[in-house]
């Protein structure tokens, strides 16, 4: 399972991951996170992809730690 918390992106952005959600159709697994930068929106992104590794084989977002703020 996905902790929630703080992870850092590949590009060195980093996000906030509010919690894994269920599609109410398919019942994929979804990640709903906020970017810490520009409108800090929410969004979501399939776990399979958040969770999953870039082209160059680094993983695409790496836990950082528990948000505090």
């Amino acid at each position: 399972m996905l902790k929630e918390g703080l992870y850092r992106h590949y590009k060195g952005t980093y996000y906030e991951v509010i919690g894994v959600a269920k599609h109410s159709e398919t019942l994929e697994e979804v990640v709903v996170y906020r970017p810490l930068y520009g409108e800090r929106g929410l969004w979501i992104r399939p776990l399979e992809m958040f969770d999953g590794l870039t082209e160059n084989g680094a993983k695409r977002f790496v836990y950082v730690g528990e948000n505090n703020g």
